[in-house]
């Protein structure tokens, strides 16, 4: 199983896109592995730009309805002219991520390598190098620790008194923070924004060898003669702490009581209590090419070449990325997750919440990773009491509203100047869908009860903001399809509209949350049923001029036919109100406005490649999920396995990876559908241990295409409604389950607790 457990190379990285990550949520390394000159570029997850501002535009309100009524009359430009003014967050710009530095480790007395082999070991998160110089055998290893707060690396080799390095750390472009060693072997490295309003970090770095000397000099730390040296850094923010210097160099002090070998045992042993609950294994059909250097595998992919390996490889790197990009306690994962070189990075590298922030977390319940969701619903918290500003100050609502971007501390405001993307008042809306996601996977009715109040708080925004179009419907206004722009009969272009598709489809789903919500806690009666009313003069997905699912309430062409989002289509995935099954007019279309879409040259980012293998999961094509599966990975992969918008960025990781099991087990409209998509190349295989919604977890055998067995766990007592591929038996404690069947499915009650073995059975035996 190393070749999907292991990315390995034979040469060290060039850059930072060849770099492999580290992470324990918090800090973040990029691990370069050069023997002479190697690199680790640093983040910890709350150095950003600086603190809260007020950005609410206090022109917005008075200008409401005159935007409004010029979108109804069709004076597109004269509306998008109010906004771009009016609208726009004063300033502009939301706080953007930046890294910490760069941590160098030079190695003298090297000659030429003779061997050599950099790896991240995706079982035990662990990044090592190994190289012989000089007749003598050197191992480098790096650990991001989660229970010890560290990231440490350990130097080895196999003669006595042969390592002699140099360490420093680079400070930020033009920041002067200072990073001088304050003995022989400590390193204090501290900085920031300053200023009232500034974040301010403190890092400690900490080296302590095995024989040999560390002496201090200049701007670095030497260590010479030695037979093993470990390095220790710590990073600690005023983000979170006040005494942040304090903290840092506690944690420090905290790790120096445990040697290498045990740090590293305690990560390992707490990593591995989430990697290990999942496990995909594919046919392979690479022919021997999954034994080569990940490079040389998706070198191959590039040209041709097979190696569903490597799709198990990719779904398990984005499960190790999740655990070491998203924990408990810390921040959600942004653009790049907590991976970040750039002072001024793509896009601030902020959480972008018209769908990338909403992809890094599509995997994250069916691969059995429901803990590391938190971090996101932490900061829906945080927007929600600037929201309910937003929403009166804007636009005289109740509620709270964010719009397409939100920062570390929560910013509800819109972001940019830029009239496809700005003004689109959806984004906690889509973002609160997680947390009933969340319980729908879970089934957790404390959870739930925790979080109504959120979900009824984003609703009632759209209680207030929704009016009537011309045709009686409850629609957005102002709003836009996502970066999108359209092109009118008379030739005008335009972003700016009234009621686009995503937008009621977003409200559809989130009243629907909030009405089943209501039922389940017993309360808010009388609010459900109004919300039952207002859904109900909700547009619903409708059937355009190309037998595609319209993306705006009149049926535009695009200017950009190919585009990147494909925001019509949310009522297909992540949603579920389209579906093969049981809207297969409404699938049909779907399956047009995608093959449009591609045909036109869409699906050039990672991201939405990512969203279409989801897409065509959906619709039951096993053959466009391989296919698209192989585009992703040729087009819009690094070498190191991060996804490449380009530049990088991890979302598509993390959709890829959600495209990959929903191809494999989908729970949707009630059902649990095993082995939707299957494509002729994944002709057999397993997987344990998806989660599905409705409290199942689910492990699976096929052969032939056909399934053999399934294990279903019922974790909370629902009612189960199986979809397969094959006449089936339900079996429980070595008896029969009665079982109904029903509009195509097999339906049978479940206990909590117990396991339901399904056996394939012939026609005969049915």
């Amino acid at each position: 199983m190393k070749t999907s457990n292991e990315l390995w190379y034979d040469k060290w990285a060039e850059d930072w896109n060849e770099a492999l990550p580290v992470g324990n949520g918090r800090i973040g390394g990029m691990v370069y592995g050069n023997p002479y000159y190697d690199i680790i570029s640093l983040n910890e997850d709350s150095i950003w730009s600086g603190g809260y501002r007020k950005r609410n535009n206090m022109t917005a309100l008075e200008n409401l309805q005159k935007v409004r009524d010029l979108l109804f009359e069709e004076k597109i430009s004269e509306a998008e002219e109010i906004v771009h003014d009016a609208f726009c967050g004063t300033p502009v710009n939301q706080r953007h991520y930046m890294p910490l530095g760069d941590f160098i480790i030079e190695q003298r007395g090297l000659g030429d390598i003779n061997s050599f082999k950099r790896k991240l070991d995706l079982e035990r998160a662990v990044s090592s190098v190994e190289f012989s110089s000089n007749g003598i055998n050197y191992t480098r290893e790096v650990i991001a620790s989660y229970p010890d707060n560290v990231l440490a690396v350990n130097i080895k080799a196999d003669k006595k008194g042969s390592i002699n390095i140099r360490i420093h750390i680079d400070g930020r472009d033009d920041y002067f923070d200072d990073n001088s060693p304050v003995s022989d072997d400590e390193i204090f490295y501290y900085g920031g924004m300053g200023g009232e309003d500034g974040i301010n970090f403190a890092s400690y770095i900490k080296i302590i060898t095995v024989s040999g000397e560390a002496k201090r000099w200049g701007s670095f730390i030497k260590a010479y003669g030695c037979d093993e040296v470990t390095i220790l850094i710590s990073c600690r923010t005023s983000y979170r702490f006040e005494d942040y210097k304090k903290e840092a160099e506690r944690d420090i002090e905290k790790a120096l009581k445990l040697s290498f070998a045990e740090l590293r045992e305690r990560h390992i042993e707490d990593y591995k209590r989430y990697y290990d609950r999942v496990k995909l294994e594919l046919y392979d059909n690479s022919k021997g090419k999954a034994e080569l250097p990940t490079d040389e595998r998706l070198a191959n992919v590039q040209s041709g070449g097979k190696d569903n390996k490597l799709t198990e490889l990719y779904y398990n790197f984005a499960r190790y990325l999740m655990i070491a990009g998203s924990r408990e306690g810390t921040l959600p994962l942004n653009l790049q997750g907590i991976w970040n070189k750039d002072m001024w990075p793509a896009w601030g590298c902020k959480f972008t919440i018209n769908i990338n922030t909403e992809m890094n977390y599509w995997p994250v319940e069916s691969a059995g990773l429901s803990e590391l969701v938190t971090p996101l619903f932490d900061l829906i918290e945080k927007m929600r009491p600037n929201g309910r500003i937003t929403a009166k100050e804007m636009y005289g609502c109740g509620g709270f509203v964010c719009h397409h971007n939100t920062d570390l501390w929560g910013d509800t405001a819109p972001q940019d100047l830029w009239m496809p993307g700005t003004q689109w008042p959806m984004g906690a809306a889509w973002l609160c869908l997680h947390i009933w996601e969340h319980y729908m996977f879970t089934k957790d009715k404390d959870f739930l009860k925790e979080k109504y109040g959120t979900i009824k708080e984003a609703s009632e925004f759209f209680v207030d903001f929704l009016i009537e179009n011309k045709n009686g419907q409850l629609v957005t206004c102002p709003s836009v399809s996502p970066e999108n722009t359209y092109l009118t009969e008379s030739g005008q272009k335009g972003s700016l509209c009234i009621g686009p598709s995503m937008d009621s489809q977003i409200i559809y789903e989130l009243f629907t949350a909030v009405i089943n919500a209501s039922e389940i806690l017993g309360v808010d009666s009388d609010y459900a049923e109004m919300l039952k009313t207002m859904r109900e003069k909700l547009p619903k997905p409708e059937i355009g001029k190309y037998g595609q699912i319209k993306e705006w309430a009149i049926d535009y062409d695009e200017v950009e036919p190919g585009h990147r989002h494909i925001s019509q289509l949310f009522a297909l995935y992540p949603a579920d109100m389209i579906s093969v099954r049981k809207t297969p007019k409404l699938a049909d279309a779907a399956r047009a406005t995608l093959e449009r879409r591609l045909s036109h040259g869409g699906g050039h980012t990672g991201w939405s490649r990512a969203w279409i293998i989801n897409l065509w999961a959906r619709l039951n094509d096993g053959e466009k999920v391989y296919e698209n599966i192989a585009a992703l990975l040729s087009y819009s992969t690094n070498k190191n396995m991060f996804d490449n918008h380009p530049p990088f960025q991890i979302d598509g990781n993390f959709g890829g990876a959600a495209g990959i099991s929903e191809a494999l087990l989908q729970s949707i409209n009630q059902e649990l559908i095993l082995l939707p998509a299957l494509p002729d190349e994944w002709k057999s295989g397993s997987f344990e241990n998806l989660k599905a919604r409705g409290g199942f977890t689910v492990s699976c055998r096929w052969e032939n295409k056909e399934l053999q067995s399934a294990l279903i766990i019922s974790n909370s007592g629902e009612v189960c409604r199986l979809v397969t591929n094959r006449n089936v038996k339900v079996f429980c404690d070595g008896a029969e389950v009665c079982c109904e069947q029903k509009d195509g499915a097999i339906v049978f009650s479940t206990c909590a607790g117990k396991v339901y073995e399904i056996k394939a059975v012939s026609k005969s035996e049915k």
